[in-house]
């Protein structure tokens, strides 16, 4: 049987729960956003962020743990936890979480410390923007935009303020990237973008 949504409706997470089918969604607001699948560039700079991300954490037996796409993240806008209360999940396509208490079997409840998005030309303006908004709103604490067209990454870091700083952007040729979550940890600019 096929899955009819309305793309005008309001859903919340417990909706969601109910959608059995082979689509990828994201909830922003209670509205659904598709995704589509990542072209292959975008895959191979996804997995050489979280595979340089991931070695570190083992290699430094540190607490914080790294999940990529499809991981949910929901993300209330109050206190109330509950299914039917909470009207935002995303699946970035990095998140790196360390207060391991937000974890449950479905993912991650509250914001991670660090997002990474890996852009493309159909949701750049998305991740630059509504996502940027969201994630900032949330309390994530550093969130990346990775853009393989450019071989760029934009950092923005949360300020006391609750707003992110005005970034930084790492381009051609930067010898490391700083993750500014994980103590010790830099990633190399050519090991991400060289071969893609």
């Amino acid at each position: 049987m096929k899955l009819i949504l309305n793309m005008n409706k309001r859903y919340t997470y417990a909706d969601y729960l109910t959608w059995f089918d082979e689509k990828r969604r994201e909830l922003i607001n209670g509205f659904i956003r598709v995704m589509s699948a990542p072209s292959t560039l975008h895959a191979d700079v996804t997995s050489a962020i979280f595979w340089y991300i991931k070695e570190h954490i083992i290699r430094n037996k540190g607490k914080c743990k790294v999940f990529s796409a499809p991981f949910d993240v929901r993300l209330p806008t109050c206190k109330e936890k509950g299914d039917d209360k909470i009207y935002t999940v995303v699946q970035p396509d990095i998140c790196v979480v360390c207060d391991l208490s937000k974890l449950d079997y479905r993912g991650c409840i509250g914001a991670p410390e660090m997002v990474v998005e890996v852009i493309s030309p159909s949701t750049s303006r998305y991740d630059h923007t509504k996502k940027f908004d969201l994630y900032e709103a949330s309390g994530v604490r550093e969130y990346w935009i990775a853009d393989p067209g450019n071989r760029s990454v934009a950092i923005y870091l949360l300020q006391p303020d609750g707003k992110y700083d005005e970034g930084t952007i790492y381009e051609y040729g930067a010898d490391k990237i700083p993750v500014n979550v994980i103590n010790g940890l830099s990633l190399d600019w050519k090991s991400i973008f060289t071969e893609s």
